[in-house]
């Protein structure tokens, strides 16, 4: 697709497309009990939007884009397990934990009040 846009959410940038689905750590302004299936979420903070040869570009975000979609579901990622060890002490340590993620789909990519 030509059109996209590079948000900024949960300590990272994704390039995102409309009708595709994206898994991030967590939404900052979002409290675990209001992530439910279906909750509409808009997103402000985009740094660049494509539409087929235009390119806009923020500094640092862009005014009037909005990127919408709706959270598919909840879950947790895999775990990570840390193993450290120290040679010639005799000491292991051995944690893990797993991370919250949540799966959204974005509907569309809205520019000044248009839709891309």
């Amino acid at each position: 697709m030509n059109k996209y846009a590079i948000i900024e959410t949960g300590g990272e940038q994704l390039r995102v497309e409309p009708g595709r689905f994206y898994d991030i750590r967590h939404f900052a302004s979002l409290k675990p009990e209001f992530l439910s299936s279906n909750t509409k979420i808009l997103i402000y903070r985009v740094l660049l939007i494509c539409n087929e040869t235009t390119i806009s570009i923020g500094q640092p975000w862009l005014k009037n884009a909005i990127v919408k979609g709706r959270i598919l579901h909840s879950h947790i990622e895999n775990k990570i397990t840390v193993y450290k060890m120290n040679s010639k002490k005799k000491t292991r340590r051995k944690f893990g934990h797993r991370q919250n993620s949540t799966r959204f789909v974005v509907d569309f990519i809205s520019l000044d009040g248009k839709n891309l």
